[in-house]
């Protein structure tokens, strides 16, 4: 079973992919059908059942290295979006607000933009103000390394990760400012 597990992601990625683009779905790339929506449902991960995050070395929209080792010590907040997301653009307001206020108490921000061109991807952070890095994740493979934790199978996802690098809890769909603080409250005091 734990061996058909990432294949079974990959194919329903696969198929969020092919939903996305529109293929025979008459839908267009900026519609807001064809994503994979999240419930909104949120998962805290005890500290000892916890597993180490993937190793992710990727680039930035910006063309800067990220390396996630580089943040170890720190809570990391993981979001999964795409230009093409009318759930993601709702949120990324609050995703800047919760990263100002953190920022400089050991939060580092970074997004995922997945299944997204690179010029849509800027012109998104541009229009939203992000200030946190964004990496690339065109083909959802970065995605797929958190199969054997919480796989931010939804866009957007948000996964936390806790200071000793491990993955530490997961929301699916939009994250309210509310929520993110409160898991990363949870994250952050629990081990």
């Amino acid at each position: 079973m734990r061996r058909l597990l990432p294949l079974l992601l990959a194919t329903l990625l696969v198929s969020a992919c092919t939903s996305a683009s529109g293929a025979g779905s008459g839908s267009s790339p900026g519609s807001d059908s064809g994503f994979v929506g999240g419930d909104g449902s949120i998962v805290v991960v005890e500290p000892s059942q916890r597993v180490a995050a993937p190793n992710i070395e990727a680039t930035t929209l910006d063309q800067e290295p990220f390396d996630l080792t580089d943040y170890r010590g720190q809570v990391v907040v993981l979001n999964v979006w795409a230009s093409w997301c009318a759930p993601c653009r709702a949120e990324a307001p609050e995703l800047e607000e919760v990263w100002q206020e953190q920022r400089d108490q050991g939060v580092q921000f970074v997004g995922l933009n997945t299944r997204d061109s690179a010029v849509a991807a800027q012109r998104f952070v541009d229009s939203m103000g992000l200030t946190f890095p964004s990496i690339e994740d065109p083909d959802g493979r970065i995605q797929l390394l958190f199969s054997d934790s919480l796989p931010p199978q939804a866009i957007p996802s948000t996964v936390v990760i806790d200071e000793q690098g491990r993955v530490a809890g997961r929301i699916l769909g939009k994250a309210s400012a509310a929520t993110l603080r409160g898991v990363i409250d949870e994250v952050s005091s629990g081990g």
